[in-house]
């Protein structure tokens, strides 16, 4: 996810229980690019003992065979292929989800990086750009080219983060691909990702904004896979997390006010489920700096005994984290 999975977010989620492997925030591939210092920190200084794929988000066939060159030079774990970034200012480009418009052009650029990319090699895609169309002919094209494993968002590019996830089409895709598919969508809960394991016939599932909001997603669902009671927060928990990203996540040499403007976006999806009522996400955009928002989450979090109140499995219904903000920075997942 831009902007979010960072060297330091990748150490905060690992600290209460890692997925099996991450993915970083895409590398972008251009004529003048060469790969973000910051991302490929995440890579090589993450700290976490999980592997890590770089995830590339371009059109340019020869510069994105330079760029997998010099990451191969870092300890990945394979390549990512970005087919399913929503943000209006990635797929106008044709990269991300624009891609999915183009098999031609899915075909020339997969074909070239299968063959150059002698290990893991996977693809992250939606269902379509505007419909599903195209979806069968852009499956055969990943079998065509061997891809290792492919995950797939059940929502086209047009559908954002908010229309109905489709997880037929996801398991259309398990029955159609050789390799494994992983489901994404819509994935908020550890009891939802072990229905969907079953409904879909998905090998595994990926995890994003619903990670940003429940850092404990990961261990709880494989407590339940291994037949273990799940750890359930509680809201000193959550306010133990919070306190981990502001410290970690929230560059120190901000001003007080920056600080607070970065962690209110970790707060927009977390606060989804401290209260159905929104309270506190109302209370917590209105801060203006770092003091004030911190002091906001001790009284929501922790003050009047609510410390050892459950934190919620799923979102309330009704809560929004920002859907808009999210699409402009290209939240994909």
């Amino acid at each position: 996810m831009q902007d979010v999975t960072t060297t330091a977010f990748m150490r905060v989620i690992g600290r209460r229980g890692a997925p099996d492997w991450f993915v970083t925030e895409y590398f972008r591939v251009h004529e003048s690019s060469t790969p973000e210092k910051h991302i490929v920190d995440s890579v090589v200084n993450h700290g976490t003992g999980r592997p890590v794929f770089a995830q590339l988000i371009g059109e340019d066939t020869p510069h994105m065979l330079r760029t997998v060159r010099e990451l191969l030079r870092l300890p990945v774990a394979g390549i990512d292929l970005n087919m399913g970034c929503p943000a209006p200012k990635v797929y106008r480009k044709n990269v991300g989800g624009g891609l999915l418009r183009d098999p031609a052009k899915v075909d020339e650029l997969v074909g070239a990086l299968r063959q150059a990319i002698p290990g893991l090699f996977t693809v992250k895609m939606r269902i379509g750009f505007d419909g599903t169309q195209r979806f069968d002919e852009l499956l055969a094209v990943l079998a065509r080219h061997q891809v290792d494993l492919v995950t797939v968002h059940g929502r086209t590019v047009k559908g954002l983060y908010w229309s109905e996830v489709d997880y037929s089409a996801i398991a259309h895709a398990v029955r159609s691909l050789p390799c494994p598919v992983i489901a994404n969508g819509d994935v908020a809960s550890a009891a939802k990702a072990s229905r969907l394991l079953e409904e879909t016939g998905a090998r595994g599932m990926m995890m994003g904004r619903h990670a940003i909001r429940n850092p404990w997603i990961f261990a709880q669902w494989r407590d339940l896979q291994l037949g273990r009671a799940p750890f359930r927060p509680v809201l000193a928990d959550v306010r133990d997390y919070v306190q981990d990203l502001a410290d970690h996540c929230c560059d120190q040499a901000m001003t007080s006010e920056q600080r607070a403007g970065r962690l209110k976006k970790f707060l927009n999806f977390i606060g989804l489920g401290v209260d159905a009522d929104g309270a506190f996400l109302h209370e917590m955009r209105r801060c203006s700096n770092m003091e004030e928002l911190l002091a906001c989450c001790d009284r929501r979090l922790l003050q009047g005994g609510r410390g050892a109140e459950p934190y919620a499995d799923e979102p309330y219904r009704g809560l929004v984290a920002r859907p808009t903000r999210e699409t402009q920075q290209g939240c994909e997942l």
